[in-house]
């Protein structure tokens, strides 16, 4: 039994495996508590078996809300590598199952091999392949770096909206606004590779983007309608910033 536990993330020990389970379960509770965290479709999610998540990147909350999707498998991340040195928070970051990025915006390689490596595993990966958190709550276009993962992954990939996040703890502010927002994600089909790569990586990327801003809108209008319209704020965040 122990065994088929540790399987839950290959390569790690079941230390590692419960000490991630058990973050889980905390977190879950508090996001639920704090933002009323509701998750979408994630019975969608394949609960075996090398998958490729790709996400839009509100706030710093991103990776725990979409650790929490499915909780019969862990979920690896990216995250800059300046987390990682910060010294009470690195052993945190790596007992999360994250690993360093760069943060000049320029392709990673040690990072991109690592994501094939995890992948290669049968791990469940997710990035941000915008790059950086958002300004205002849109989407900003995606880097064509991450067109690069997308096409060397081999894998199903499975585009997962994230709204509210933002609201929740926007960039800039050091800390999280508590019970003053609301945090939802929504998981999509995932989409063979091969389906997905049928006209190049960088048409894969264009097609990923609009689905995820298709997805997060949907979850934005949803948040109107569960508070009458008065939540979230009229803004930025209502249309995409990027060129379609």
């Amino acid at each position: 039994m122990l065994g088929r536990y540790a399987r839950r993330h290959p390569g790690s020990t079941l230390a590692g495996v419960a000490f991630f389970d058990v973050l889980r379960v905390f977190t879950t509770f508090a996001t639920t508590l704090l933002w009323r965290y509701r998750a979408h479709h994630a019975d969608r999610i394949p609960k075996h078996g090398a998958l490729l998540i790709v996400a839009n990147h509100q706030s710093y909350l991103d990776p725990i809300i979409v650790g929490q999707l499915v909780p019969s498998r862990q979920i690896d991340s990216v995250a800059r590598d300046g987390l990682f040195r910060v010294r009470w928070l690195a052993p945190l970051m790596r007992g999360l199952h994250a690993m360093p990025i760069k943060e000049d915006g320029e392709p990673d390689s040690a990072a991109i091999r690592e994501i094939l490596a995890r992948l290669e595993r049968g791990l469940a990966v997710v990035i941000y392949p915008e790059g950086s958190r958002t300004h205002d709550g849109a989407m900003t276009e995606f880097k064509r770096g991450a067109a690069l993962v997308v096409k060397r992954a081999r894998c199903p990939v499975l585009p997962v909206a994230i709204e509210g996040a933002h609201d929740a703890w926007p960039r800039g502010r050091a800390r999280p606004r508590l019970l003053a927002a609301r945090v939802m994600t929504m998981a999509a089909h995932p989409i063979p590779h091969d389906e997905l790569l049928a006209d190049g990586p960088d048409a894969a990327l264009r097609r990923l983007e609009r689905q995820i801003d298709a997805m997060r809108l949907d979850l934005r209008a949803r948040l109107r309608a569960q508070t009458h319209n008065t939540y979230p704020p009229q803004g930025a965040g209502d249309s995409p910033s990027y060129a379609d």
